[in-house]
């Protein structure tokens, strides 16, 4: 192998970087609205259908994520540290882990109704799916770090209606006069404490993102 090909090898190919990262996060915006469609659907059925085709996407996003480690493995210097790399590609498919496993749940509880907190936490994981995606768009310019912290506080904003429906969701579930046995009120109580975990997970990506502009700035 000649110098000019392992000067390759070594020095930082953001590019490399970049197209991969951006391609786990626009699965993930895939990912987000398919729940939503998941959410909104009143036929367990139709939901079986779709946690397919979700499925689907989330096994993308484990060849993604094997190809960034990969990539991190194979290349001597990268264009941020290593591990903030790693961290925003373990964090993307945390929170697509989230957006199948809840589907899952939602299928294997054969839950047939679309109450609104439901619908609205679908909706609020596919905003915050789509800020991911646009910030990891904006990182490889740090000159876009205004728009970086407009959308970091953005997701907060996001994270904290999910706290405040997660709250009002529990509150009206375990109302005495609320129309649901025991073994209702069990299954949606764990499919609105996953939803909101996976909001909280959305949120970790901004720690990340904030050191990412820090180091670099």
């Amino acid at each position: 192998m000649g110098f000019a090909s392992i000067l390759r090898i070594l020095l930082p190919r953001e590019e490399r970087f970049r197209e991969l990262l951006e391609e786990a996060t626009a699965n993930l915006v895939k990912a987000s609205e398919l729940f939503l469609a998941i959410a909104r659907a009143r036929d367990v059925a139709e939901r079986r259908v779709k946690l397919v085709e979700l499925k689907a996407i989330e096994h993308q996003g484990d060849k993604i994520t094997r190809r960034i480690f990969e990539a991190l493995n194979s290349t001597f210097i990268t264009p941020f540290d290593r591990e903030d790399i790693r961290a925003i590609a373990v964090d993307v498919d945390d929170a697509l882990d989230y957006l199948e496993g809840i589907g899952q749940f939602i299928v294997l509880f054969e839950m047939d109704e679309s109450p609104e907190p439901l619908t609205r936490f679908a909706e609020i994981l596919r905003d915050l799916c789509l800020q991911i995606d646009e910030l990891t768009r904006l990182i490889w310019d740090l000159s876009n770090a205004p728009r970086i912290q407009t959308g970091m506080v953005h997701i907060s904003d996001l994270e904290n209606q999910a706290d405040a429906l997660y709250l009002t969701s529990l509150g009206t579930l375990f109302r005495k006069d609320n129309g649901k046995d025991a073994l209702e009120v069990m299954k949606w109580s764990k499919i609105y404490q996953d939803l909101e975990d996976a909001c909280d997970k959305c949120k970790d990506f901004t720690h990340v993102l904030g050191n990412v502009v820090i180091k670099n700035a």
